[in-house]
């Protein structure tokens, strides 16, 4: 599918605006409305996308959209398709609807405009004008201490809050182009380092920083532990350096422009996304078409054989599929059918793609294994997340969710259930094709995990009162027993 399109639907009666030139802006019409917790349509000019400008015709602007929108006709947009509820309905022309005065053009500028949003991060460093707040700039202190941890990103321990904080929130740029050049990617592949770290950066800002859990912190979280499975020595003596990129491609775009909102939300509001995918892995299909737009715009593998590229993209987009929750038992049955026959060869360019699809599952799902100060904060994350749709359900007198009603569900439940059904099957496996340190000490973290959660509920239950604080340190920083720290 088409991800890029350049409309000349918008004649303009005089010059674009000096001040729409010089900034190299975006407009993302996908996932953008306000029942997302998105900007008001107002405030499309925050979002990502691009606008791009054709210097030999003074009166034709040119909207390209990277993202799943259509286009109606030659007089206009069609945002949402028939049928969608009306609260779903954005109306482009809004964009249009105050003319500026015009200045000089310059050739230079309109050629290719990024984001708003990017222009706003980039260009005083560009220009080499010091940023209007200096509380945002950190100091070589957080430098130096983010460059230690960096040293220590094979840790299962690594805190990503933490790396966050001292990246001043560009954990997954600053972690992902670590690990292209700790596995010498950029060299093999021959990468342009500018258009690497372009990319990088158009990925962390396509998440939307919003969503409590659905984030870059995420997809950073995810990425390391990616890495630390990669490690794990039956894939890091088969693995090809092919594997590895696409490994680390696929868990830093693997909920790119997550809206926040689950895929029966998407479904039973008739959202144009649902349609587009024929209500089928509707949010892992944008992941990974999103995630080819910004590598096609990046042209980060432009110098790559077409025939490479196009299977880069392919094979990226099964391992991102691969992460659809409702396609788990799928994947877990197959894996144990391997195990079972102990037929899997990583020496097979199929069963080591297989692998790398049950390591980005685990890793996307891995935070019940992780020590409990870190394990505790992703649950709190995820179930704001569960309960902010369940509340925009209520709003609009839509059926509430699972899992996602405040009043009657809690996040001791919530993750109990989770654990149980969905993340201990899965490591179970796991730990049976990798019997590993590192299998064990995340099978013993997710026990005591598990442990933590159920005393919580008892105590609820039972007392009534505010819970213990000794649970809240429940081997916050002990292995279980057996381990050694990673």
């Amino acid at each position: 599918m088409e991800v890029c399109y350049q409309l000349p639907v918008l004649p303009l009666d005089r010059p674009v605006p000096k001040h729409v030139l010089s900034r190299r802006g975006a407009i993302s019409f996908s996932s953008s409305s306000s029942l997302f917790g998105g900007p008001d349509p107002r405030q499309l000019s925050q979002r990502r996308g691009a606008i791009s400008y054709d210097s030999s015709d003074q009166t034709a602007l040119y909207i390209r959209m990277l993202g799943d929108v259509r286009v109606r006709s030659r007089l206009g947009f069609e945002p949402e398709r028939r049928g969608s509820h009306p609260y779903l309905y954005i109306d482009f022309r809004i964009l249009h609807s105050r003319p500026e005065s015009a200045g000089p053009l310059s050739a230079r500028k309109v050629r290719r405009l990024l984001s708003f949003q990017r222009y706003l991060h980039s260009s005083r460093f560009f220009r080499g004008a010091p940023p209007q707040n200096p509380l945002y700039i950190l100091d070589d202190d957080y430098t130096g201490q983010a460059k230690c941890m960096l040293e220590k990103v094979g840790s299962w321990n690594f805190d990503i809050f933490l790396f966050d904080r001292l990246t001043n929130g560009n954990s997954l740029v600053s972690l992902t182009f670590h690990l292209f050049n700790q596995y010498g990617l950029i060299d093999l592949f021959q990468l342009d380092m500018v258009k690497l770290r372009r990319f990088l950066v158009m990925v962390q800002e396509d998440y939307h920083s919003q969503n409590p859990y659905h984030n870059a912190v995420h997809a950073a979280d995810v990425t390391q532990a990616m890495h630390c499975y990669l490690k794990e020595p039956k894939l890091s003596k088969s693995l090809t350096s092919w594997d590895i990129l696409l490994g680390l491609l696929a868990a830093a775009t693997h909920d790119l422009d997550h809206p926040g909102v689950n895929q029966p939300f998407l479904i039973k509001t008739n959202h144009y996304l649902a349609a587009l995918y024929k209500n089928t892995s509707v949010l892992e299909n944008h992941h990974w078409r999103s995630a080819v737009g910004l590598l096609r715009e990046s042209g980060l593998f432009a110098h790559l054989p077409i025939e490479d590229r196009l299977k880069m993209e392919s094979q990226l987009g099964s391992l991102i599929l691969a992460t659809d929750i409702s396609r788990q038992n799928d994947y877990l049955a197959q894996f144990r059918t391997h195990l079972d026959k102990g037929d899997l060869c990583l020496g097979n360019a199929g069963h080591r793609h297989f692998i790398l699809q049950m390591a980005l599952k685990c890793a996307d799902i891995c935070n019940p294994c992780r020590p409990w100060r870190l394990s505790k904060q992703w649950s709190e994350k995820v179930t704001e997340e569960f309960f902010h749709q369940g509340d925009i359900e209520k709003k609009y007198k839509l059926d509430v969710s699972p899992l996602c009603d405040s009043q009657t569900d809690t996040v001791e439940n919530i993750q109990i259930g989770f654990m149980t059904y969905v993340a201990e099957p899965l490591f179970v496996e796991w730990g049976r094709f990798s019997d590993t340190r590192l299998s064990q000490t995340m099978l013993g973290y997710l026990g005591l995990n598990k442990a933590s959660w159920r005393g919580k509920l008892q105590e609820q239950t039972s007392s009534g009162d505010d819970t213990d604080p000794a649970l809240e340190e429940t081997d916050s920083e002990v292995l279980p027993q057996g381990s050694k720290e990673l």
